[in-house]
């Protein structure tokens, strides 16, 4: 294909076609019903793998929003390239490190939630484990943190404390 520069790029079509027969009640169809997706790509890779990557899509999709929402990183502060660097920099730090809170609190079920879930949301972590009620005590040159007793994160919090502190 001859782009605007006059460079010749090789654009290949992925399709994958699927045939429904049935409903998800069971009811047989008449006339089956035929889908036809289509993926204008130049990756190299086999349909497979440039399948899976465009149905990860969306996935993807959530993590960038969660950064730009749950971190509050929509709109960077400066108009100076070196400065939103470093502060988009701090943001996926801090956006990593919740994340891997977040996974931690899903190696056991104590955490006080009815459903089952894949991943929690950096906004799950941030409101109920990061801001988890506590005082910082100081006694004899020693910082102590107190936390709520009546919090039902308390255990998970305390779990991943230790887990994390090794």
């Amino acid at each position: 294909m001859l782009g605007r520069n006059k460079v010749e790029k090789r654009i290949r079509v992925v399709f994958e076609v699927i045939e429904t027969t049935h409903e998800s009640n069971g009811q047989l169809l008449l006339v089956p019903d035929i889908e036809v997706h289509t993926f204008w790509t130049s990756l190299p890779d086999e349909p497979e793998v440039v399948l899976g990557l465009y149905r990860e899509h969306g996935t993807m999709e959530q993590f960038h929003s969660e950064i730009k929402t749950d971190l509050d990183l929509e709109r960077l502060p400066s108009g100076k390239f070196a400065t939103n660097n470093l502060v988009l920099h701090f943001g996926i730090f801090a956006y990593n490190l919740l994340r891997i809170v977040g996974q931690e609190s899903l190696k056991k079920e104590d955490a006080p939630l009815k459903n089952k879930v894949i991943r929690r949301r950096i906004r799950t972590v941030i409101q109920s484990i990061i801001t988890l009620a506590s005082k910082l005590t100081i006694h004899a040159r020693q910082y102590r943190l107190r936390l709520s007793k009546g919090s039902p994160w308390l255990l998970l919090y305390q779990r991943i404390n230790a887990s994390l502190a090794r």
